[in-house]
């Protein structure tokens, strides 16, 4: 979850919303990925789509069922739907999003039988103050520009 933090911390660096993600595989990181919506001028650029495109490519492959990710803050539901349709085994999240969460707090996407797959979800609320200071910081910054 460290490594999510981080990269995080430099998508704030360049204007977007700070969310960092990584895919493990065997304890290894595989792929990592950060918001780079501003950045790159497209809006489906979530950390999770950047990691889960960075690890299919690298394991030439369209599922990564034996993989997990670690995202600094709660999937929304783009991300919960693509985390789902590349059948990642475990989600573990540092802090919740009341408003735009896909898991747990808003759409709560999984509690529908309507996906094939549905990853095992664990919160680690020891990273959750660090990863929630980071976007009040964020969105304090962005309101007084």
């Amino acid at each position: 979850m460290s490594q999510a933090i981080l990269l995080a911390k430099h998508a704030f660096s360049h204007d977007d919303v700070p969310i960092g993600a990584v895919i493990v595989r065997d304890g290894k990181i595989i792929a990592r990925g950060e918001n780079q919506v501003q950045k790159r001028k497209n809006p489906t650029l979530h950390a999770e789509i950047v990691a889960i495109n960075r690890a299919c490519k690298k394991l030439g492959t369209k599922f990564l069922d034996e993989c997990d990710i670690y995202v600094s803050l709660e999937p929304c539901a783009m991300c919960a739907t693509a985390i789902s349709l590349a059948r990642i085994k475990n989600i573990y999240f540092a802090a919740t999003d009341e408003k735009g969460g896909g898991i747990t707090s808003n759409a709560k996407i999984y509690e529908t039988d309507r996906h094939l797959w549905k990853p095992t979800v664990h919160q680690i609320p020891e990273f959750a103050d660090e990863s929630a200071q980071l976007l009040r910081d964020f969105f304090k910054r962005r309101r007084k520009q």
